[in-house]
């Protein structure tokens, strides 16, 4: 099969400082989300339109997909390294990151061009349980709710060693906050509608006040600036922010991981519920693509380059 992500990683590294130059230090956002014109929703009225006239004729998605020659996925791009904005590039071409390769790598295991649609994440997860996107990849991960919305792909990365999760806090607040025990008292944030979400229904025994974002790097703002106290997070994507701003005066707790179930381990693609025969085909080509060893390659090398954009 062919490698696209061998032509579309070609990145120069003397390019890829430059456009880091771009970025400003401490500061979360990547990029504003675009959408066509008419905004998100005419984005969204033109979807239903479409997915309301391939109902009517009665094809399941996967003919659908096959017969109008692209593939619709949404994503949340500002989750480094899994999906986020090169501000180097311009148009479908600026969305990179390991869950982007694989989007693409589907797309062409299907004879089909890949259109990537950047969303907030709720949306993300909306649009696709309403079937107005084919599929979400944007680092999901298994949570029971999402298994009833939505059919849940199998896992397509593993890895203990980088994906856990954790609290990031101020490093004056280490001595004080230690473990979940210690938020009694505090303010937590986190990421609407994810994983971490459900750690903190389930794993945080009291706190003070609960704040939800649409996007991770937001609760980490929060936290630098005072207006919350901890945010629930992947240790990955923190060490990402850390690294591209040192003197942001944040850590992540030492010696505190949230208990994982094994139900939840494997990042997933997320379908519409019932379009069955679209999440074989999808686990079919995991399963290929596990066999060559990309994805972890991917995520390796994206967590390089987010690196060298400065990118957090």
């Amino acid at each position: 099969m062919k490698k696209r992500w061998t032509d579309r990683w070609g990145i120069k590294w003397a390019a890829a400082a430059a456009a880091a130059a771009l970025m400003m230090s401490g500061c979360s956002a990547l990029g504003t989300v675009e959408t066509p014109a008419g905004g998100e929703e005419g984005l969204m009225s033109a979807a239903e339109t479409d997915t309301e006239a391939a109902e009517d004729s009665g094809k399941n998605r996967l003919e659908q997909i096959k017969e109008r020659g692209y593939l619709e996925v949404a994503t949340e791009p500002y989750f480094a390294p899994n999906e986020f904005i090169d501000p180097s590039k311009q148009g479908d071409e600026k969305y990179v990151g390991s869950d982007i390769e694989l989007a693409h790598y589907i797309a062409d295991a299907l004879g089909v061009e890949c259109r990537i649609v950047p969303l907030d994440f709720t949306a993300v997860l909306s649009s696709v349980t309403e079937g107005k996107y084919d599929m979400a990849i944007s680092a999901l991960a298994y949570t029971p709710a999402r298994a009833e919305a939505m059919e849940l792909s199998k896992g397509y990365y593993y890895d203990e060693e980088t994906v856990w999760y954790g609290l990031l806090v101020r490093e004056e607040d280490t001595d004080e906050i230690k473990t979940a025990d210690d938020l009694a008292d505090k303010t937590v944030v986190v990421q609407s509608g994810s994983l971490q979400e459900l750690f903190l229904q389930e794993q945080v025994p009291a706190y003070k006040e609960a704040k939800r974002v649409s996007a991770t790097t937001d609760g980490f703002l929060m936290v630098q600036e005072g207006k919350a106290d901890a945010c629930i997070t992947a240790a990955a994507t923190a060490q990402l922010y850390l690294e591209a701003n040192p003197k942001c005066g944040m850590t992540m707790v030492q010696d505190f991981r949230f208990l994982v179930d094994e139900s939840t381990q494997g990042t997933r693609i997320g379908m519409k519920k019932g379009e069955t025969e679209l999440l074989e085909e999808v686990n079919r080509i995991i399963d290929q693509m596990t066999e060559e060893g990309l994805y972890k390659q991917w995520y390796e090398e994206y967590s390089q380059y987010a690196a060298s954009l400065g990118i957090n």
